[in-house]
């Protein structure tokens, strides 16, 4: 089976959108569906993903596996659909299953703290990883501290200089290794092993 992935990323401006597609592609490329890669759609705001990702689910062909691919942008005490509930007032279509929504717990930089080898490749010199946070589950840092530990650890780096997202976040997406992002983030690997089934099916 076929899956595309409708994920919040990229903004308004299709270059940005191209650089989400490729470090997501990226990523999924170092995993078990090298061999089946499924199809990244960077719909840029979270609101305009959704829709997108409703009106795909709505319309998918049978043998396509339609995914939805967002920050949850706090911590996650539901399932999935719930928390979207609350959070946003999104509304399950009537044909979604708890397999079709997937969750950045809690937001797509929570990946880079399971790669720390990763991001200090990537800042070189003056990099400081010390001022990241070193919990082994990434999803229980809350996004605030996320980024601002981000910006204290880069902002004496060179050449890159200070975190950017957008400048910097999908070219680190496309370096980090995803199993120890899957080791790190529970749904992260809820992702990665709904993606293999699907592939295999």
């Amino acid at each position: 089976m076929n899956a595309k992935i409708y994920v919040e990323g990229g903004g308004e401006r299709r270059e940005l959108r191209a650089r989400c597609r490729k470090g997501f592609s990226c990523f999924f490329r170092k995993t078990a569906l090298a061999g089946k890669m499924p199809r990244v759609i960077a719909c840029g705001g979270r609101h305009q993903t959704f829709d997108r990702f409703r009106t795909a689910i709505n319309h998918a062909e049978a043998d396509v596996f339609i995914v939805l691919l967002v920050d949850s942008e706090e911590p996650v005490t539901a399932s999935a659909w719930r928390h979207l509930r609350e959070r946003d007032s999104w509304r399950k279509p009537p044909n979604a299953t708890d397999n079709h929504v997937h969750l950045m717990v809690q937001c797509m930089e929570s990946w880079f703290l399971a790669d720390m080898d990763a991001l200090a490749s990537y800042f070189g010199n003056g990099f400081n990883r010390n001022a990241l946070p070193g919990q082994a589950n990434v999803e229980k840092v809350s996004k605030t501290a996320l980024m601002e530990s981000l910006t204290r650890a880069t902002r004496a780096s060179a050449p890159k200089g200070r975190y950017r997202k957008g400048k910097h976040s999908f070219e680190i997406l496309s370096s980090l290794d995803p199993q120890k992002v899957a080791q790190a983030s529970p749904y992260a690997k809820r992702l990665l092993g709904t993606l293999l089934t699907k592939a295999s099916e």
